[in-house]
């Protein structure tokens, strides 16, 4: 350090730097220890920690240690090849130093002129994806629409709900507007739908079919009754693999309504769209060519830690006509000849990271081949957890097993399988997550890990079978749904 206790030296900082690297390189070398989830009660952390922020500055090292002694403890780790729970969240040491770099570049991508490099980066990096997933044209550059990346796929829907809602807006009040999900499709629909201004009873839940996708007929029909009440409808968000089961809406059947009807058709893609990399696994996207905007989270399944949600519109201006608000202190040249993207146009906040370098760096570094093997490794693993449940009378699927997800129950009922999950996680080994289908408590098994090898699944399995019981033993204390 110099005199001046907020300037870190370029010495400091290599030094400080190559041993907070050391650290997440031993932290990543260690992932096969670690307990999955931590043990602690909620307040134990925040008393580890002082009442009052340090009045004098701190050695960096005794920060690192204070991460050993105050922070792992109480994580949940992410990243352990253990953990099952959720989608994942990936990440790569590619990931990581590309966020290393934006990090410290500390660039401003609001708008082009702020960093032209950051703004075309972004613009080729989401061009690069649209080819790699077989994604439509119409959502590169060339024609008139692109792609963004958002923090989430919560944002994307935002975006695509304000979109759809200023273009109904020419012709109709915002209290006669309709929008259509189904109660399957993520909880940001009904978030979103709240913080654009929709009312609870505006946003209308679309039945389910047998495999729990959207029922196209119902869809029609909800429509056409909207319409005759005076209604004016404007959305649907279509669901390729849902958090729940991974069902995957119609695209052709949902799309054909859209487009008869004029409504505007969001495809929320955030886990299952990294699979289309793989050729063979892009028929989920059969009428994506419908869609007027597609959101796939690259920071599920493609190495790219979060955040990173990739956007596409297939009208860029209908996006950038929705959001854009343009104060003295933001006009310039380059946004005045119309020739350049600013992208604070197409997101709700004006600032933005420089997120591309971290996909740019994740694409370079696996290319398209290395995250295709990343990804059918995790599907050929899941192929084999499925073949011991299907062989094992104790448990039944409570969905169609798709992709890298399991959702599965014990035969017994909800009880059995309530009591499996909380004995299974309190191994802390492993952990798995839950969720209700058709009323059944159902256990979802996620496979998707950056870390996570056949091993790693045999000993789930191992778990599993030790822990759960026998049908007659569980059958005595717990009645079917």
């Amino acid at each position: 350090m110099g005199d001046d206790p907020k300037v870190v030296s370029a010495d400091g900082f290599r030094s400080d730097g190559a041993a907070a690297l050391e650290w997440v390189a031993r932290y990543l070398e260690g992932l096969d220890q670690v307990a999955v989830s931590p043990s602690v009660a909620p307040g134990d952390i925040a008393a580890r920690l002082p009442a009052h922020a340090p009045e004098e500055p701190e050695p960096f090292a005794t920060i690192l240690r204070d991460l050993d002694r105050v922070v792992v403890p109480g994580l949940t780790h992410w990243q352990a090849p253990g953990f099952f729970a959720y989608f994942p969240a990936s990440a790569s040491p590619p990931s990581v130093l590309g966020e290393l770099v934006s990090a410290g570049l500390g660039v401003n991508g609001m708008l082009w002129s702020t960093s032209p490099a950051s703004t075309e980066l972004e613009m080729v990096v989401l061009d690069w994806l649209v080819e790699l997933l077989g994604l439509p044209d119409h959502f590169r550059f060339a024609s008139e629409g692109g792609g963004v990346i958002e923090d989430s796929a919560s944002s994307a829907t935002l975006c695509a709900l304000v979109a759809a809602r200023e273009r109904a807006l020419r012709g109709a009040t915002l209290d006669r507007l309709t929008l259509y999900g189904t109660s399957e499709a993520h909880s940001s629909l009904p978030k979103g739908a709240k913080i654009a201004g929709f009312a609870h009873d505006q946003l209308h839940s679309v039945p389910v079919l047998d495999d729990f996708s959207m029922d196209p007929s119902a869809l029609s029909r909800m429509v056409a009754e909207d319409r005759a009440a005076g209604f004016v409808p404007c959305f649907v968000l279509a669901t390729a693999g849902t958090t729940s089961s991974m069902a995957f809406d119609s695209l052709e059947q949902v799309g054909a309504i859209c487009r008869e009807e004029d409504l505007w058709l969001h495809v929320d893609a955030a886990m299952a769209g990294s699979a289309a990399i793989c050729p063979e696994l892009r028929a989920f996207h059969e009428g994506l060519e419908l869609a007027d905007s597609y959101a796939v989270n690259p920071h599920k399944w493609l190495l790219t830690n979060f955040d990173c949600t990739c956007f596409y519109v297939r009208d860029r201006r209908a996006l950038t006509d929705a959001l854009s608000v343009t104060p003295e202190y933001l006009r310039n040249p380059a946004t005045a000849s119309g020739s350049v993207v600013d992208y604070r146009d197409w997101q709700v906040p004006l600032g933005r990271r420089f997120r591309a370098l971290k996909l740019w760096f994740v694409l370079r570094t696996y290319g398209a081949t290395g995250l295709r093997r990343h990804l059918r490794n995790h599907l050929a693993l899941a192929g084999k957890l499925r073949e011991r449940l299907e062989a094992d009378e104790r448990f039944l699927f409570c969905a169609p097993p798709a992709l890298d997800l399991l959702c599965f129950a014990h035969v017994t009922g909800n009880a059995a399988t309530e009591q499996l999950l909380r004995d299974v996680n309190d191994t802390r080994r492993v952990l798995l997550s839950h969720t209700v289908l058709a009323g059944r408590y159902t256990i979802r098994c996620a496979i998707g890990g950056a870390w996570t090898e056949e091993h790693h699944l045999d000993e789930l399995w191992e778990i599993i079978d030790r822990l759960a019981p026998p049908v007659s033993a569980a059958a005595a204390g717990a009645p079917s749904p």
